[in-house]
């Protein structure tokens, strides 16, 4: 009855793990994908790769869903 009882926080502790490192990944995606595709013009670039890192995965959302579209719109990369 215990190894059935201590499955249970090891498989939501491997969950977890397992989105955190998902999440991070996204992260590192959107800061590429800014740093390499981001027109020059202006501070666009500047600004978006501080939206990012200031708001973690929150931020590579908010740049996944507004500016990307946006810039693939604009200049079709």
């Amino acid at each position: 009855m215990e190894q059935s009882s201590a499955i249970i926080p090891l498989l939501f502790m491997l969950v977890f793990a397992g989105v955190g490192l998902l999440a991070f990944g996204f992260w590192i995606w959107a800061l590429v994908d800014c740093l390499t595709k981001e027109p020059s013009k202006g501070n666009d670039k500047i600004i978006w790769f501080l939206v990012i890192v200031l708001l973690s995965w929150l931020g590579a959302l908010i740049y996944f869903f507004v500016r990307r579209p946006q810039r693939i719109k604009e200049f079709g990369q």
